[in-house]
């Protein structure tokens, strides 16, 4: 199973029946089309929608139905539109139950680093500076190691700030980690890597919160 492949059927077990939700674009949008059937969710847009469907068949898109990453999408039965200022006064009043994010980089005290690499266009910072205040709970999904084998669970993010200390938990594709008061605590091991291969591609100093036989995630 690919990496990105692991790390969104973890991320789907984070998903209850009857939440309002939010998902980053690129690896989040993915969690979409792999919920369970029988799970009822209402999937928010910051772009101003509430009832994200599936993706459209290739063939049937709706130029005019989009998500915050300009892709299309379909409307789920009693889906709403409106404006960007209600999307956000939704996003801040705290009516959202769980926002799913993409990270560049995490540090150990939960600091989240999303938006912008220095020098690189950017076409905007997007809501993830509203959501990672204003959802109840904020999952970061991305893979543990960049493209140069550098470990993107940091002590320090270097990388400018989305949000400091938002983060309720980490999900990548070598382990799970909560931020608590006490720290960034590992909690799960995903099928096929060690405590050993997760401490070494840490730079992010974490303790150790795993049980004896509790320690794999399988899928």
């Amino acid at each position: 199973m690919a990496a990105r492949e692991v790390i969104v059927q973890r991320a789907v077990k984070e998903v209850q029946d009857g939440m309002n939700i939010n998902l980053g674009i690129g690896m989040p949008t993915l969690v979409a089309d792999a919920l369970p059937e029988g799970v009822d969710v209402l999937l928010q847009s910051e772009n101003g929608m509430l009832g994200i469907g599936p993706y459209p068949v290739e063939g049937t898109e709706d130029a005019d139905l989009i998500n915050a990453g300009k892709e299309t999408i379909t409307a789920a039965k009693g889906a709403s539109y409106f404006d960007s200022a209600t999307s956000f006064s939704m996003i801040r009043g705290g009516h959202i139950d769980l926002a799913i994010l993409g990270g560049m980089e995490v540090s150990e005290r939960g600091d989240l680093a999303n938006w912008m690499i220095p020098g690189k266009m950017v076409k905007g910072m997007g809501g993830a500076m509203d959501l990672v205040v204003g959802a109840k709970r904020v999952i970061v999904i991305m893979e543990h190691v960049n493209k140069h084998g550098e470990s993107k669970v940091k002590k320090t993010c270097t990388l400018p700030l989305t949000g400091q200390q938002v983060i309720s938990r980490l999900i990548t594709d070598l382990a799970v980690f909560d931020f608590t008061p006490e720290g960034m605590v590992l909690i799960e091991l995903l099928d096929g890597h060690t405590l050993e291969e997760v401490t070494e591609k840490t730079e992010a100093s974490f303790q150790n919160g795993l049980n004896k036989g509790e320690a794999k995630s399988r899928f």
